[in-house]
């Protein structure tokens, strides 16, 4: 089976009116970019409307407002559209279960399924960026440098920053171990392992190159 290179792949982020579909939680914005050899080359980003009112403290939040959704369409058309930009390809995002949750019952309310590799780049960063104060998305973005592109908590600016704190990741990783190539699956197992044993992985898989 091809594997498939970690720096070539779909960032998403999706802002929702809560914590968990399970509970009739909806999306309401969809932000993604699209990674070829590290080179962000495509965006998708959608309001959309969950069909009932959002609270005071999501709109707060978010910065995204009822008035706004009232005149945006309904999930199950946005995500009809989305479906189709991620078709073949692998994901990633910063909290990557919370992400998936809601990527998998939007697209079920449209008969969809992902059926590609998922990778949480907050995981990987506890085992990366292991001296960082938080792996908060925003405390990253500053700790790593990486320039803001725009508004936290706005799920177009998130992915793209969720993107470049992803190839910052990777550059580390190829500077510190000289490991050029990277493949996700070799980022999921980093996401998993405990972090005393990191530093051992990465140099294991520098001298299989």
């Amino acid at each position: 089976m091809q594997r498939s290179s970690a720096d070539s792949l779909v960032v998403l982020d999706f802002e929702t009116t809560g914590l968990s579909p399970q509970y009739g939680d909806r999306a309401i914005e969809i932000g993604a970019v699209l990674l070829e050899q590290g080179k962000i080359v495509d965006r998708f980003q959608r309001l959309m409307n969950p069909g009932f009112r959002i609270s005071p403290f999501i709109e707060s939040y978010t910065g995204i407002t009822n008035e706004m959704l009232t005149r945006e369409p309904r999930c199950e058309e946005v995500m009809e559209d989305f479906s189709g930009f991620i078709a073949g390809r692998n994901i990633v995002a910063h909290n990557a279960s919370f992400d998936r949750k809601f990527l998998d019952a939007e697209l079920k309310r449209v008969h969809k399924v992902f059926t590609g590799e998922c990778c949480c780049s907050l995981l990987v960063s506890r085992r990366v960026y292991q001296e960082a104060p938080n792996h908060k998305l925003q405390t990253l973005v500053s700790h790593a440098g990486i320039p803001e592109t725009g508004t936290f908590h706005r799920a177009l600016a998130d992915a793209e920053m969720t993107a470049h704190l992803w190839m910052s990741m990777l550059n580390r990783i190829r500077q510190q171990y000289g490991i050029q190539q990277l493949f996700l699956d070799e980022l999921g197992k980093l996401s998993k392992l405990g972090k005393l044993y990191a530093h051992s992985y990465l140099s294991d898989l520098a001298g299989c190159r």
